[in-house]
């Protein structure tokens, strides 16, 4: 398994609850794919660079993980349908 930094920002219009939703959305795709999250941040609400779908903040989380191939396929599968995740990243650590 290789280590990867997983980033991605929520849609601010949703509430704590919806929001943590999504978090452990993302953390059981790794943990149902034999992986592992090693550490989270949840970095909060912030201003965005520039504007993603008439939004101009978005909720940062930050994920390191240790990963196989199938969860990153699956990670990468379930953003793309998720409307509630307006960007994400992963990268090898």
């Amino acid at each position: 398994m290789k280590k990867y930094e997983v980033m991605y920002i929520v849609r601010p219009t949703l509430d704590a609850d919806a929001t943590k939703a999504v978090i452990e959305l993302v953390t059981n795709i790794f943990k149902n794919n034999n992986s592992t999250v090693l550490e989270t941040k949840e970095i909060g609400l912030k201003d965005l660079a520039y504007e993603i779908e008439h939004h101009k903040k978005g909720f940062y989380v930050w994920h390191l993980v240790e990963a196989t191939k199938e969860a990153v396929n699956e990670f990468n599968r379930v953003v793309r349908i998720n409307e509630d995740i307006i960007r994400d990243i992963l990268v090898l650590a």
